[in-house]
């Protein structure tokens, strides 16, 4: 089943301190009937309304890690559901320790959300399920920073196949038939055990499933490549330009071609760098340096949207 729409709008960028205008990580995916936010950053909900992205939408919110500039936003950004009278549920997806953290901002300022949290503590040694819908999953798996941190894989499930209409009003197969070639299968025949009704002859191609990888922080690491081996669009940061490659190490972070071999390595399709430090005002030199390794960089800019590309 296709989700259709799957897009990505970037609402913060920024590393640690808010600077320059950017804002600290997050993101707002949208898939299928979904929307899912990718850390929460201080001001994020003021970035949501900003940027017109749907609060109510949100089925689910993933933390990587437990550095503030990832989750500071998110006790202010449930309270708001709260106070908009959120009744459906809301699943939090994070480090064990994120639970503790929220309950105890509750508890002290005498609050109670009347919506059902769900709480997922994931702290992934490989990669692992950890969501899945009709229209899409989502996988953890273990990036390398100097706190355990995660990283999200969002799949789309193959579509369902375009079927022919023409040879369907000539030849008038069955209705379980009709429903397995959506599904991409062939019935063989009950008796004969032959194929009457061939994909080839019945359904367009089916288009294949995009992803979207968020790797947050994290030093390069190669073993990186094989969990998110062939994405279409790769978030990865890039908090630092080469020339500051000794304080990516020291800082367990990755620089602008850093995260260009990741996107080598990996066979991506396309990637965004993200997560700039506040020692650079002007992103273009970084971006250059990325784009000279893997030319399909692009920037992540607060309020664009990026939209995974069939590979």
């Amino acid at each position: 089943m296709s989700a259709e729409t799957f897009d990505i709008t970037i609402l913060g960028a920024n590393s640690a301190v808010p600077a320059h205008g950017r804002h600290p990580s997050s993101q707002y995916v949208r898939i299928g009937q979904d929307a899912l936010l990718i850390d929460c950053g201080e001001g994020t909900q003021m970035q949501l309304k900003k940027f017109r992205c749907k609060l109510n939408r949100i089925a689910y919110i993933f933390i990587s890690h437990l550095h503030g500039d990832h989750f500071y936003g998110l006790i202010g950004l449930l309270s708001s559901m709260q106070l908009q009278r959120r009744e459906r549920l809301l699943t939090l997806i994070g480090p064990p320790g994120l639970d503790e953290i929220i309950t105890v901002q509750l508890k002290h300022s005498q609050s109670a959300l009347e919506f059902p949290l769900r709480f997922l503590a994931v702290q992934p040694t490989a990669k692992e399920l950890l969501v899945e819908e009709p229209s899409y999953r989502v996988y953890g798996f273990p990036l390398q920073h100097r706190i355990p941190c995660t990283g999200f894989l969002i799949e789309e499930k193959t579509p369902f196949r375009k079927l022919i209409k023409e040879a369907l009003e000539a030849d008038r197969p069955p209705v379980e038939v009709i429903k397995a070639l959506r599904e991409g299968r062939e019935l063989p025949d009950p008796e004969t055990g032959e194929v009457r009704y061939p994909l080839s002859r019945y359904a367009y191609p089916s288009p294949q499933p995009r992803s979207y990888a968020y790797c947050s922080d994290t030093k390069y690491f190669p073993e990186l490549a094989d969990m998110i081996r062939g994405v279409s669009l790769l978030y990865h940061e890039s908090t630092f330009s080469q020339i500051d490659a000794q304080r990516a190490l020291e800082t367990g972070h990755s620089t602008t071609r850093d995260a260009a071999f990741s996107a080598l390595r990996a066979e991506a399709g396309e990637l965004l760098l993200g997560h700039f430090s506040s020692r650079y005002v002007d992103l273009a030199p970084l971006l250059a340096e990325a784009q000279t390794i893997f030319p399909s960089s692009h920037l992540s800019e607060e309020g664009k949207t990026f939209i995974p590309k069939v590979r």
